[in-house]
């Protein structure tokens, strides 16, 4: 269990909050690089940590992030003119570059300097990994650029895409790195069904429960799932944790490719999370079927592209089969990602932790909890998370 006051302290991310402020200390993805697709093009809305924004790319190319609502009457800048490298208010036509600043204003006139008093919100950003970060904390404190592996592939071997969790961003994380859940939720029940998931003879299914192994490290920690097969053989399955809310795994590709694969809980609000997952080949390039990720359930065919909503989802009880629940898989629901989503979006917006039994199998989620609430400290006393 965790006392509902530290509850509070690691779930909550709005503005002025103490996970919020420590979340704002590292760079968080935003969107997608291909929802801007060329200089100019529509602007994007963009919800990060409570904060309403409006992303776009201008005519140099490059990426701004600024509050959603113009500072003269507050209307959104999302019905904005992206022209001439700013983004410019329809309602009186003010005018702001991707740094914040008022280069122009229509209803005011010139000799009065007035636009050089106005500045909007503004954060930084950079393209990297087919995602566009930002920095959105103090910016004598910013971070190191987030140059992790698969970031740094190209994309021909890499590949990202994301999908809205309605439910608190923790919720997500902890079972991203719950490793005792995953030869349950996500068994198939027959050799021969051809629905995704661990299949009877897969020694992840075959083993028996897990002893955890968790070794903690500068950035997080890494840990081993131990499971006995037998009385001379053993299934190690490994983790690692990047705070504040980055998952790394082995995995292989729908092609039979072996990869690295991971996610990203990255919460818009307290209710709501952008998963985004990515994955890249240790072989060769990524196949169109890979990119199509039916296994897990991320995919163009499952999430709307528009509004990156699970067209299976919690309104339809994600199209849960109970004739399947009974003769094919465990669950009766299919894709992974999409099992994962329907209980952890099941617990509620927050999970009232204070009602939990954890047992040794939890340690990980236990560890986790140690590291986020260290890190809230550590901000808090002025250090670096």
């Amino acid at each position: 269990m965790l006392a509902r006051e530290d509850n509070e302290l690691i779930t909550r991310v709005g503005p002025g909050t103490p996970m919020g402020n420590t979340m704002r200390r590292y760079w968080i993805p935003a969107l997608l690089a291909w929802e801007l697709p060329e200089s100019d093009c529509a602007p994007i809305r963009v919800k990060l940590l409570g904060e309403e924004l409006v992303a776009f790319r201008d005519t140099e190319g490059r990426i701004g992030l600024i509050d959603e609502y113009c500072p003269h009457r507050r209307v959104s800048m999302f019905f904005g003119r992206n022209e001439e490298c700013g983004l410019r208010c329809i309602y009186h036509g003010w005018k702001f570059d991707v740094e914040g600043r008022c280069v122009d204003m229509m209803n005011e006139p010139e000799e009065l300097t007035f636009k050089n008093k106005i500045r909007t919100t503004a954060y930084p950003t950079v393209e990297m990994g087919g995602i566009i970060w930002a920095y959105m904390g103090p910016p004598e404190l910013k971070p190191p650029l987030p140059q992790f592996a698969w970031t740094q592939m190209p994309a021909s071997h890499r590949h990202v895409s994301k999908v809205i969790q309605e439910s608190n961003w923790l919720q997500g994380l902890e079972g991203g790195i719950d490793t005792s859940h995953a030869p349950i939720l996500h068994r198939v029940l027959t050799e021969n069904t051809s629905r995704p998931g661990f299949k009877p003879s897969n020694p992840f299914v075959r083993g028996k429960a897990p002893a955890l192994v968790v070794d903690l490290t500068d950035y997080g920690y890494q840990y081993a799932g131990i499971r006995p097969l037998g009385e001379t053989e053993m299934h190690i399955r490994t983790y690692h944790l990047i705070l504040p809310f980055h998952q790394i795994r082995p995995s292989r590709l729908d092609s039979g490719q072996q990869s690295v694969a991971g996610h990203i809980w990255v919460p818009m609000d307290d209710g709501n999370t952008m998963v985004y997952n990515w994955d890249y080949s240790l072989e060769g390039p990524l196949t169109d079927e890979d990119r199509l990720e039916r296994g897990l359930g991320n995919g163009p065919l499952d999430v709307d592209q528009t509004t990156f909503r699970s067209r299976k989802n919690r309104h339809n009880n994600y199209m849960i089969d109970r004739d399947v629940q009974k003769h094919e898989t465990f669950s009766g629901i299919d894709g992974i990602n999409i099992q994962d989503r329907a209980l952890q979006e099941s617990m509620g917006a927050v999970v009232d932790r204070s009602k939990e039994h954890l047992g040794p199998a939890d340690k990980a989620i236990i560890q986790a909890r140690r590291l986020l609430l260290q890190a809230v400290k550590t901000v808090q006393e002025g250090g670096t998370p």
